[in-house]
């Protein structure tokens, strides 16, 4: 489990820098998300990954077997977070194109 989840952050992680150097504001803010989302589950991984077992303490149960509620609330804070700032960035992203005409990084298109 611990090298599927490894896998996937890196993908996600590779995927988010190639779209963050891309021109266009919108494949940006893709990648920012998916940068994001791979923060998110490298958070989750380092709590430890456990399947099937409770964040709570119950009577009897050794805390080893129990997972960490602390980056279970971490990565549902940065997910709410993540979600505000990305539609911040599509309003200004919007904005962006009314005032410019395009929807280059830079402000320029590439006709010319």
């Amino acid at each position: 489990m611990e090298l599927i989840l490894s896998v996937a952050i890196g993908v996600m992680t590779a995927c988010g820098v190639w779209l963050i150097l891309r021109p266009r504001t919108y494949q940006v803010i893709i990648g920012l998300s998916l940068l994001s989302y791979a923060v998110n589950l490298f958070i989750f991984g380092v709590g430890g990954v456990k399947s099937n077992m409770p964040p709570l303490l119950a009577d009897g149960t050794a805390t080893a077997t129990l997972a960490d509620p602390v980056p279970q609330a971490l990565v549902l804070t940065a997910i709410v977070i993540g979600f505000a700032t990305t539609a911040l960035f599509l309003v200004v992203l919007l904005a962006s194109r009314g005032l410019t005409g395009t929807d280059h990084v830079d402000g320029r298109s590439d006709r010319k």
